[in-house]
């Protein structure tokens, strides 16, 4: 479609008086993606500042509306965290733009708000409150427990049971818990992943659109759709369903499809590479991209980046590149270095060029570096970064001014195996916390007081309260068979191997707790939880001892101090702060010094030569060699994450590789390339 709006040089400069630094002005790859209004896709390294283009793109056009025939502009990303970017860098900018008939929002709240809610109140007579996968799956769990032994539905529990026996039985023997442990999990499983499909009115799998009962008179299949549709009326729905039910919109009323395109004249998809299939597929079914299209659509991202899908690595060719295609190269945020080494890991070839310099103009050449360590100092890995940090900070090649992001990443956060490293290997706090956001509470009321009420869904509660839990057990100095700190998940796992009931009374008692806390219920949760402990410890042989202060002390903290208590994954040492996390929550940050922590992923072959390590199967890459897209799979999904690991930091990049796997596939590395510090 032909852009009837022509940007001139003057509204490039207006953005850049609100965008950018004073003195500081967009270059010519910038400036021909901010001036194209035709359908296109932008490609873009990181660190480029795509994201500022295009909100250059949308101040200007925030001077031409009202559009034409009154038609707006649709942005779409993928996280409300995007979506809050760019309302607050160009909010008091475009006033008109936040208002109708544009529309700036995350896809899961594009397709909400025109298409599944919308289907539901028309055809399904049903008010939504509650969009939200959890809140579903516990509802439709909830709902079927009640039918589970139903005579009247042909007991659909023992159904479920004979479907999955045989899978239980094998994974039975490998894990050491109980047939029926294993089934009853399987079963559960399964029930969440249901739904009622509107059109052929058959009852099927949301992971792989399997049917699983298809006769109307069947009285399972009855039961079944009795219990997803009472979850449906109670106002309640998951991501997934909302797709669903917008996929039936489209079709029961093409219409719709037409007052989308007639409504947006300009579509914007950041983030692109994150989008899943079915949300590409929906945009693309919509919005047409063909030549005589009435809306334009422009889709921004990095193939290179795309380790978002169902949180994995997303390998599939989701986002085909169209023939219309624009490249930003250059990045502001890496040096020369540091960006021949993250070009070295695209699978999509597009060059890397860094354009990171010194404020006073001088090139940043910081060798990266590899911490070599063994089984007994990974522990010290993290410490080590710190104290270069500051040596680097000494000889003024890091600027010791603030702000200063400094983070170390991993990709695996826990194994079961003590011979599989992981997050938790270099960091053992890391456990304790399910993000870099948790809190961790001196006492024990405040994790029922100060459970995250935005969400309030039985699964957010109960993963506070096993919190709570954990911390006792930490406290009481338990851990298990591998000498590690309990998670959520192996505390869960110990129960289930328990031969007695205690599985069941916690189990019993957690759903209890959690229902009493959605519910205000909190002083009574606290005195049951407290009534509880002495049992739940002498599990593990311990009484009251340590945790007792824990326990029974009171809450001296306010609402508002909470944000102010420390963070459990942070290392300090003499003012450095190195924040710790997993790849994917660092992912779109900009750190002044990164270490990427080589974590266990599956395993390649046998032997001398198995591969399990990033720094096994990209040692070509680290070495200086362009990776191959045809490599293996785990080669594509390591290089997927090292790719954004490694193009985090605009100044120091590090990875530590156990010292057995550097001897034996980068004893040769060229150390012009890189320093090498042992610990």
């Amino acid at each position: 479609m032909p852009q009837d709006i022509n940007i001139t040089d003057a509204d490039i400069e207006y953005a850049e008086n609100i965008l950018l630094q004073e003195g500081k002005t967009f270059d010519e790859e910038r400036r021909s993606f901010i001036r194209d209004l035709n359908t296109l896709d932008l490609q873009a390294v990181p660190g480029s500042g795509k994201t500022t283009a295009l909100l250059a793109k949308l101040v200007i056009l925030e001077k031409y509306m009202p559009l034409k025939s009154g038609r707006g502009i649709l942005v779409i990303s993928h996280t409300n965290a995007a979506v809050d970017e760019i309302k607050e860098r160009i909010g008091n900018h475009c006033p008109k733009l936040f208002t109708y008939p544009n529309f700036v929002g995350t896809i899961q709240s594009f397709v909400d708000t025109f298409l599944a809610i919308p289907y539901c109140q028309n055809f399904l007579k049903i008010r939504l409150y509650k969009i939200e996968s959890e809140r579903f799956q516990e509802e439709l769990w909830f709902q079927f427990s009640y039918i589970y032994w139903d005579k009247k539905f042909e007991k659909p529990g023992t159904y479920l049971f004979g479907r999955l026996i045989n899978k239980a039985k094998a994974e039975a023997k490998k894990s050491g818990r109980t047939e029926k442990q294993v089934c009853d999990d399987l079963i559960k499983k399964d029930v969440q992943n249901l739904y009622f499909d509107f059109r052929d009115e058959k009852i099927k799998f949301f992971r792989d659109d399997e049917v699983l009962l298809s006769t109307k008179t069947n009285k399972k299949y009855q039961g079944i759709k009795e219990a997803i549709l009472k979850v449906l009326h109670s106002g309640v729905i998951s991501y997934e369903y909302a797709y669903k039910l917008a996929d039936y919109y489209l079709e029961k009323v093409p219409r719709v499809k037409s007052i989308l395109l007639e409504r947006f004249q300009y579509v914007f998809v950041d983030e692109m590479q994150d989008m899943d299939s079915r949300q590409n597929e929906l945009i693309e079914n919509i919005f047409e991209p063909a030549e005589n299209a009435q809306s334009t659509i422009q889709r921004i991202g990095d193939e290179n980046q795309a380790i978002y899908n169902a949180g994995s690595v997303q390998l599939e060719n989701i986002w085909s590149v169209r023939n219309s295609v624009l490249y930003i190269n250059g990045s502001h945020r890496l040096s020369p270095r540091i960006a021949s080494l993250v070009q070295n890991l695209g699978l999509t070839p597009n060059p890397v060029e860094g354009r990171n310099v010194n404020s006073d103009g001088s090139s940043i050449d910081i060798k990266p570096i590899i911490f070599v360590y063994q089984d007994d100092t990974k522990e010290l890995v993290i410490p080590a970064f710190a104290d270069k940090i500051k040596e680097l900070q000494a000889s003024d090649t890091i600027p010791i001014n603030p702000p200063h992001k400094f983070m170390a990443v991993a990709w695996r956060k826990e194994h079961d195996d003590a011979d599989k490293i992981a997050l938790c290997d270099y960091w053992p706090h890391f456990a304790q916390a399910s993000s870099g956001q948790q809190v961790d509470f001196n006492v024990l009321e405040d994790y029922i007081l100060y459970f995250d009420k935005e969400k309030k869904t039985l699964e957010s509660v109960r993963k506070n309260i096993l919190n709570t839990l954990l911390k006792i057990l930490r406290l009481e100095n338990v851990t298990d068979e591998n000498n590690r700190v309990y998670t959520k998940r192996k505390l869960i796992l110990f129960f289930k191997t328990l031969e007695n009931n205690e599985y069941e009374i916690l189990k019993l008692n957690l759903y209890k707790w959690s229902i009493s806390s959605i519910r205000g219920k909190s002083q009574e949760t606290i005195i049951s939880i407290r009534e509880y402990i002495p049992s739940f410890l002498s599990v593990f042989q311990k009484t009251i001892a340590s945790s007792a202060n824990f326990i029974n002390g009171e809450s001296e903290i306010n609402k508002a101090e909470i944000e102010d208590e420390p963070q459990l994954n942070r290392f300090e040492s003499d003012g450095v702060n190195v924040e710790i996390g997993t790849i994917h929550s660092a992912k779109g940050q900009t750190h002044t010094g990164t270490l990427y922590l080589e974590t266990y992923f599956q395993k390649d072959g046998n032997g001398a030569n198995a591969k399990s390590y990033e720094s096994q199967r990209l040692a070509g890459q680290l070495m200086g060699n362009q990776i191959s897209s045809t490599v293996g799979t785990r080669v594509k999904q390591s290089a997927r994450m090292a790719y954004v690991g490694f193009s985090r930091p605009t100044h120091l990049l590090s990875i530590a590789i156990h010292k057995e796997r550097f001897d034996f596939v980068l004893s040769d590395i060229n150390v012009d390339d890189w320093e090498i510090i042992e610990i």
